[in-house]
Parts: C-alpha cells; sequence; structure tokens
C-alpha cells in the first residue's frame, strides 16, 4: 500500500464501527464516579473529568505499516513505474469520489467529507510536524479527541485507568481519597475529599482547583497511566491549589495510603434519633446500610433518622437506588433517559420500609453529587424526608463504561437522570427545603462549586430558570443539631417554635 493511503486506511478501520446498525448493548451503569466527578485521582467525578483518564486506542499498532520494510522511491528515469502509480492514484481518488456521492446522504454516519479533512490533518502532522510522530501516537490522541470536547465526564480509559475506575467502585486502592472532575487543560476541580482519607485530613476541599502537582503544571498528559495523585503508599505528594478565598495559591503535602473506604457509619444521636452518614456509593454499600440500621435499632423502634449524604460524591446509582428501596413502600425511584432505547431505564420501589414510617431528614450540600442526589431526590419528592443543608451539585448524567478489546475501555455519557416528578437534576441539582447557612462563605465562592461551572458541561432542563447557582459546603457537626431539630420537629405532636 503506497504510504500516502496509509492514514486513510487506518481511518477507515477505525470509523467502520460507527456504520454498525446495532447501538451498544451495555446497560448503564454510574460512573463509579461522580466526578462527574470520578474518583480520586480517576474522577470522579470524576472524572476524572470526575472519575477517566487518557490512553492508547484499539488496534492502531496493528494498521501501522511495518518499520523497514519500505521501498527505496523509485528513480524519475522510471517512466513506466511513475505512470502506474498516478494511475493508481486516479482510480483511489474517482473511488473515493463515487463513494462520497453514494455514502453522503442524510442517513450517512460519518460523511466521508469529513474522513477526508481527518485524513488531510493526520497527513500533514506524520510530514511536516516538526518532530516524528508514530501512527499509534496520533490515533491514541485522536481517539481522546472524539471524547475530550463532548461533557468533563466522558473519557478514554486506558488500561491502568480502567482498572483504577474499577477499583474506586470497590472503595480499595492507594491513593489520597478525593473525588475530582477533570478540566479540559488538565487540571482538577475537586467534587469532594472523601470521609477520613488522607485528602480530608490534609484539609482538601470542595471547590479547590488542582492546578499543578509536585511542581508540574497539570495538563491533560498529565493524566496517562494512574494519573497523579495515585501511587505507592508512604509516598508523599504536593499540591498546588487553587482556592476562592485565598489570594494566593496553597501548596498541600498529602501522604498517599491504601485507601479502604467505609462508606457507611452510624450512632445514636439521642435515645430513638440515629445518625447514618454515606460516605460514597460502593458495592456494599446498601448492604452496610441496612447492617447499620440494624445495629441502631437493637436497642428498640427508631423515632427518626438523620442520613447524611454531605459531601458524597456519588458512585454506583444501584446502590443509592436500593437504600431508597429500603426507605419507600412504593413509587418511581428514579428514571434515565438517552438517545438509544437500552438508555431508558426507570426504577421503582417495592414494599417494605426499613424504618417502619419513622420521619427522615437527609442534609446535603454542594459536594452532593450524582448517586447521592438521586437518593436525596427520590426520598424528598415522595414526602418521605425533609432535605435540609444547601443547593446539591447538580450532576445528572449516567455514565457507559465500553471496554475495547485490548483491555483500555471508554467512559461515555449515555444518558440523564431524572427524578420521580420527572425533574432533571443535571446542571441544577437539588434544592433543600430547609436551607442552611455555612459558617461563613466567601463572596467569590458563588457559581465554582457545581456541575453547570464546569466547562463543556450537559445543559440540564432548568439550569437557567431563577434562583439556580452553586450551593455551599456545610462542615461541621452544626448541619447535624439542625437535622436533629428538624426531626424532632416532625414528630407527632411536636411543638413548633414560632
Amino acid at each position: 500500500m503506497p504510504r500516502c493511503l496509509l492514514p486513510f486506511a487506518i481511518a477507515c478501520l477505525l470509523l467502520a464501527p460507527l456504520h454498525a446498525a446495532e447501538p451498544p448493548t451495555e446497560a448503564p451503569v454510574e460512573e463509579h464516579e461522580p466526578q462527574t466527578p470520578v474518583v480520586e485521582d480517576v474522577a470522579a467525578d470524576d472524572a476524572s473529568g470526575e472519575a477517566a483518564g487518557e490512553g492508547a486506542g484499539g488496534n492502531a499498532d496493528q494498521a501501522q505499516e511495518p518499520e523497514g520494510d519500505e521501498s527505496p522511491a523509485p528513480p524519475e528515469e522510471d517512466a513506466a513505474g511513475a505512470d502506474d502509480d498516478a494511475t493508481e492514484d486516479a482510480a483511489v481518488a474517482e473511488d473515493a469520489a463515487a463513494a462520497e456521492e453514494e455514502d453522503d446522504t442524510p442517513d450517512s454516519r460519518v460523511p466521508l467529507r469529513e474522513i477526508h479533512r481527518y485524513v488531510a490533518v493526520y497527513t500533514a502532522v506524520k510530514e511536516a510536524y516538526v518532530d516524528d510522530v508514530g501512527d499509534a501516537e496520533l490515533m491514541q490522541s485522536a481517539i481522546r479527541g472524539l471524547l475530550l470536547d463532548l461533557d468533563p465526564h466522558s473519557a478514554y480509559l486506558a488500561g491502568e485507568d480502567a482498572r483504577a475506575f474499577d477499583e474506586s467502585t470497590t472503595g480499595e486502592y492507594a491513593g489520597i481519597g478525593v473525588e475530582v472532575v477533570r478540566l479540559p487543560d488538565g487540571s482538577m476541580r475537586v467534587v469532594a475529599p472523601i470521609d477520613d482519607t488522607p485528602a480530608a485530613r490534609a484539609g482538601i476541599r470542595s471547590g479547590d482547583l488542582i492546578v499543578a502537582v509536585d511542581g508540574e503544571p497539570l495538563t491533560p498528559a498529565s493524566h496517562d497511566g494512574d494519573g497523579p495523585l495515585r501511587g505507592t503508599p508512604g509516598t508523599s505528594v504536593s499540591m498546588t491549589v487553587m482556592r476562592q478565598d485565598q489570594p494566593l495559591p496553597l501548596e498541600i503535602e498529602v501522604v498517599r495510603e491504601e485507601i479502604r473506604i467505609t462508606s457507611v457509619r452510624g450512632r445514636m444521636l439521642e435515645p430513638g434519633y440515629a445518625y447514618v452518614r454515606i460516605a460514597a456509593f460502593q458495592v456494599e454499600t446498601a448492604t452496610d446500610f441496612q447492617r447499620k440500621l440494624r445495629e441502631l435499632q437493637e436497642a428498640g423502634p427508631l423515632r427518626g433518622l438523620v442520613l447524611d449524604l454531605r459531601s458524597n460524591p456519588g458512585g454506583l446509582l444501584t446502590s443509592a437506588v436500593q437504600i431508597a428501596d429500603d426507605l419507600l413502600d412504593e413509587g418511581r425511584i428514579v428514571s434515565t433517559r438517552g438517545r438509544h432505547p437500552i438508555s431508558e431505564t426507570e426504577f421503582s420501589a417495592t414494599p417494605g420500609d426499613l424504618l417502619d414510617g419513622a420521619p427522615v431528614v437527609v442534609v446535603v450540600d454542594a459536594g452532593s453529587a450524582s448517586a447521592s442526589e438521586v437518593l436525596a431526590g427520590a426520598l424528598g419528592e415522595h414526602g418521605r424526608a425533609r432535605i435540609i443543608g444547601s443547593r446539591t451539585f447538580g450532576k445528572g448524567s449516567v455514565q457507559t463504561v465500553l471496554p475495547l478489546d485490548n483491555g483500555d475501555a471508554v467512559k461515555l455519557t449515555t444518558a440523564r437522570y431524572y427524578t420521580p416528578s420527572g425533574r432533571s437534576i443535571q446542571a441544577r441539582g437539588i434544592d433543600p427545603d430547609v436551607v442552611l447557612e455555612p459558617d461563613s462563605r466567601p463572596p467569590s465562592l458563588i457559581g465554582d462549586r457545581s456541575e453547570a461551572a464546569l466547562p463543556g458541561h450537559l445543559h440540564g432542563d432548568e439550569e437557567d430558570l431563577p434562583g439556580a447557582g452553586a450551593g455551599d459546603v456545610l462542615a461541621g457537626d452544626a448541619p447535624i443539631d439542625a437535622a436533629l431539630a428538624e426531626l424532632k420537629s416532625m414528630q407527632p405532636g411536636a411543638v413548633i417554635p414560632q
């Protein structure tokens, strides 16, 4: 094959699956992760940008022309050979033109003129870029580019990133324990630090922008492999963090650990009043929630439950749905809608309430994202719980992980979440019934801690309505005290102070 036709052949091989008539058959699953976001250095939500990574694509190496096999160019005197090449090139051009006339119709998945433009750019880079760039590297960049501008949560996951994404759903990995969303320039927006992890202990906050790691400014290439934050336990990582209430960047050093997230914790606040904290939604979270409730009920029936979802970056949708089912007797929990029928799903509650109708207060804030918003929305709209706190993050999209034959994967946004009433969470979040104020709120923070502030985010149905905007991060015990007071006011015969 003449070398000039190699990029065209590679492009055709890459794009051929796009002409298949069958939609993908994988069921939508929540990115772990949230960030949005993606967990830890996956982003996340992401993730990150999140939960996510970039890497090599498909079988580009197989399409490369073997090195050292090229024949020298024929001498100019070889007129017959030149004529043959010219005839062959003319035939290829005629075939391409005919194919374009045939395929460039309203039903064509990929117009050939766009393929020609891609091949032209590909060839220009191969022939004229200052340094030699291999075909595999160019194809990897092209694949990453397909996903880069879609939204903050779609990403190409190279083999190590794909494995890290799977690890984040189990709650065991080596890193610092933070949910981030990766931005197009390579920097990372913190959705939330995870409870009792190095990131939380070091003072990382929701809304922080990580712009450099170990003195190196972050770029998209920084996230290749495991990414800049994961690493061997016991090693330290220094992060340059931009925080809106600080005039100068912060340098925060964190020592990596084996992260084993305890996603569910609980205790009794007062006799009859229980408190359960869910830090993230992982594989065992729903089972752990049921176990913790049973432990708290051993002393007798509960009069009420404070369910704390503050700075919960999300995780597995199925875990959030199961917990909603544990507290509801009937009704829709959440639905998803996308372009393909496979993305149209609906989850409904089954009979059985673990609290036998005892009131619930759910505490949320600007770091509550994705699956935690699904749970809060379901309990709130069914009147099963009162929501207090601050407006949530607003990540209302579903990511489907599509494994590839080389061990890599594509994390692709395939649907939006909708609450039981049909409201979209995307770029709006959940508005609490009772708004709590933080101890301090620098004015410059407004607008920085939400899905709507992320570059390239999916537009939400209610994003532009009056009252939209970022919520606040609510730290400390004051929100728990407020939730307990709210819970007592919901008791039969309770006297509400005026």
